[in-house]
């Protein structure tokens, strides 16, 4: 009985983990540290907890801003719980917040602007956002994280933009939409029809193909950069093809939610080993 007792506290225990977005943050705060690795930056610890608990209260929001709304007297203990702890998230953010310079805040503020702009409606007559614009929704999420995680720690110690992190941004930018492919295919068939998403638009085999053309980019910016990471990256590469072209509309749980956010992490985990 208290194996079936623990078992079951652990499932709900990753559950919360996924739902509360903390692997998402964790996935983020991953590609902060490989832009630190990549070009040897001094690792500055308020900005790393500004964007993993900013990343928690983003994505947080935009998930259940609306489910808030509209059931808030019939919230789930589960959501409440999510709630409280988006709050305490987001509370550790302005903490971190008021110990980075102005500058970098004020840098930031456009993708936070974009963030908030993707849950909030105001297209259309108050009636649509950014997520509800199939390829814009997909441009602005890259947009987003190549911002913070490129540009935004390069920023902070006020060093110059250079030829190779303009590279780097573009690979991040592809690889970003090459890890949202999964989750769009897996929603094609929740989405509306109205929903242009890539593998609605085109279908699920040719959004794969496009998929490993961005990836074949990405191969070719790597080895544009003169930087020692090449054998990390090509198994980071390999591990997320064969989760692309793995993936299917019936695919299980935690596929996209856990295995492809996983991607960023075990980058990070190899370029630490390697």
């Amino acid at each position: 009985m208290s194996y079936f007792c623990s078992m079951r506290f652990l499932q709900q225990l990753f559950n919360f983990y996924i739902n509360a977005s903390i692997h998402v943050a964790l996935a983020v705060l991953a590609l902060v540290k490989v832009t630190e690795l990549y070009f040897d930056l001094p690792c500055n610890k308020s900005l790393g907890y500004f964007v993993f608990y900013g990343t928690i209260t983003g994505y947080n929001f935009i998930k259940y801003a609306g489910v808030a709304k509209l059931h808030h007297r019939s919230l789930t203990n589960n959501l409440k719980v999510i709630q409280i702890f988006s709050l305490f998230c987001f509370g550790l953010m302005c903490f971190y917040a008021l110990q980075l310079s102005m500058n970098t805040l004020l840098f930031f503020v456009p993708f936070g602007i974009l963030t908030l702009l993707y849950a909030v409606p105001f297209l259309s007559g108050f009636q649509k956002n950014l997520r509800s614009i199939g390829y814009l929704k997909i441009i602005v999420v890259a947009l987003v994280w190549t911002g913070v995680t490129v540009f935004l720690p390069v920023f902070d110690l006020k060093i110059e933009f250079t030829k190779a992190l303009y590279l780097v941004a573009i690979q991040r930018f592809f690889l970003v939409v090459i890890l949202i492919l999964p989750f769009d295919i897996r929603d094609v068939k929740y989405d509306s029809i109205s929903l242009q998403t890539i593998p609605r638009k085109i279908g699920v085999k040719k959004t794969k193909i496009l998929g490993s053309i961005l990836l074949c980019i990405c191969f070719l910016l790597e080895f544009m950069l003169i930087l020692d990471f090449r054998i990390s990256f090509i198994i980071f590469l390999s591990l997320v093809f064969i989760l692309l072209i793995k993936t299917t509309e019936n695919q299980p749980k935690y596929y996209s939610a856990f295995l492809v956010e996983s991607m960023p992490i075990i980058w990070w985990m190899l370029l630490i080993l390697l």
